[in-house]
């Protein structure tokens, strides 16, 4: 398989094979099997055993929810609508297939419970709402939007099996009753759910033959399985192979993403599934640039450790000070410099504003540090806005998220013409804060460009106007 960037590879000849024959078998196999069982009752063998039960149910739900979680904090830190919602199907499983695992008699209960009992039907058809739409690929203020609701539905979600854990426990209808009473129900959740869940695999695939990425055929599997978990939870009877069946079908389909996660590199692990904007996208954004000046003279005159000493009392004041009140992502530490972006994800259009804040709250923090330590270099930070490439960039063994373009360079170039303990911004950053007091630093002439760029000295925030 030839890598052509993050998430996007060619599928060689025999790769491609490989990766059919895994679609083959998962959609194949377990309906045929199914199909043996239903067909010849003797082989259909009865094997009623409550711990075996349990811990297999539990088992899954613990896989499924280690991915609801992995794939949800990856797609809160990318803001990726498409990861997000696959999160959400693998969370609506997980749940609804735990209180399952308590219907097992003898565990929380000494009967069975009507609830508990159709949980996984019921998680799963959840689920299959989530992954087809996690296929709908978003740009811009959708993409944004989508993400919202998303964190917004991942509460509803969770709110929703609290209700139905305690509404099952109280014996409240509609959940209320005998087991037989609500037996037809995953018969009546099965079409729908097949149908999304098929649909979801058939647009995986068709993100797999664009990006050759082997996650992708991990998930369009997954999807398929479950899809098949449904048919055999609406025929099976309990208690026998058939039944044992779905929950085997469940394991395997959260095992398949779980290896797949396992062998793609731990940065980035989820980049083969994001959205194309996520993965290439363009956006306006603001950079922050820092390092110390005379940092270099600073660590020829004193040793190793009192130099790694002296940043991370630095980095220590900086960091949080950009960070939490700001919403700056760090993109990367090298040596002494620092550089910080904002707007990455879409969803800060004040990232301007955001950035002139950070820089002026870098600087009062970092500036209580120096002036405890006698002779230490100080910071400087530059500021541009602009647009810029959002993108994944590297492969396996050193990857990482971060932005790319003219906007980024310049940012670095007028970090050098900010003073000792300063904020310099560009002309660009300026236009979009009516709130700045500024005084001008002098114009940057840069390679490439035909007109030098104008820098001013970033003095204060203040809503009286600007310098």
């Amino acid at each position: 398989m030839t890598d052509l960037a993050p998430g996007h590879t060619v599928p060689d000849e025999g790769s491609h094979g490989f990766w059919t024959a895994v679609v083959v078998t998962a959609l194949v196999l377990p309906l045929l099997g199914l199909v043996l069982l239903l067909s010849q009752p003797a082989l259909d063998l009865h094997w009623e055993h409550h711990p075996s039960h349990f811990w297999l149910v539990l088992g899954t739900a613990v896989v499924a929810a280690v991915l609801a979680y992995a794939t949800g904090a990856a797609a809160v830190l990318r803001g990726d609508a498409r990861v997000l919602f696959v999160s959400l199907s693998f969370l609506s499983a997980s749940g609804f297939l735990g209180l399952h695992a308590l219907a097992t008699p003898g565990v929380l209960l000494s009967q069975p419970n009507a609830g508990f009992v159709v949980a996984t039907p019921v998680g799963i058809a959840l689920g299959s709402v989530f992954a087809a739409w996690s296929t709908i690929d978003r740009t811009g203020d959708r993409a944004v939007a989508a993400v919202r609701l998303g964190r917004g539905l991942r509460l509803a979600l969770l709110a929703l099996m609290a209700v139905w854990a305690l509404a099952s426990v109280s014996g409240l209808p509609p959940l209320s009753g005998s087991v037989d009473r609500v037996e037809r129900l995953p018969v009546v959740l099965a079409v729908p759910a097949i149908v999304l869940y098929g649909y979801a695999a058939v647009r995986y695939l068709a993100l797999w033959r664009a990006r050759g990425a082997p996650m992708l055929v991990a998930m369009m599997a997954a999807f398929l399985l479950l899809g098949e978990a449904m048919v055999a939870i609406s025929f099976a009877r309990n208690w026998h192979l058939s039944w044992w069946e779905w929950h085997l079908l469940m394991l395997a389909a959260f095992a398949l993403v779980a290896v797949g996660a396992q062998h793609s590199w731990r940065e980035e692990r989820f980049a083969p599934v994001y959205s194309e904007e996520t993965l290439r996208g363009r956006r306006d954004v603001s950079v922050l640039f820092a390092d110390l000046q005379g940092f270099t003279t600073y660590s020829e005159a004193h040793r190793p450790e009192e130099v790694t000493a002296m940043l991370n009392a630095y980095f220590h004041a900086a960091v949080p000070a950009v960070v939490a009140p700001y919403g700056g992502e760090v993109d990367r530490i090298i040596g002494d410099a620092l550089m910080v972006t904002f707007n990455k994800n879409g969803n800060q259009p004040d990232h301007a504003h955001r950035a002139a804040a950070a820089g002026l709250a870098m600087q009062q923090a970092t500036r209580r540090v120096a002036d405890a330590h006698e002779g230490w270099p100080r910071f400087r930070v530059g500021i541009n806005s602009g647009p810029a490439t959002v993108s994944v960039l590297g492969t396996g063994g050193g990857r990482t998220h971060t932005v790319i373009g003219d906007t980024v360079n310049t940012a670095s170039r007028i970090e050098g013409k900010a003073p000792a303990g300063g904020v310099a911004i560009s002309a660009a950053t300026r236009d979009l804060l009516p709130d700045a007091l500024t005084a001008p630093l002098g114009s940057l002439e840069l390679k490439g460009k035909t007109e030098p760029v104008e820098t001013y000295l970033l003095l204060a925030m203040s809503r009286e106007g600007s310098a």
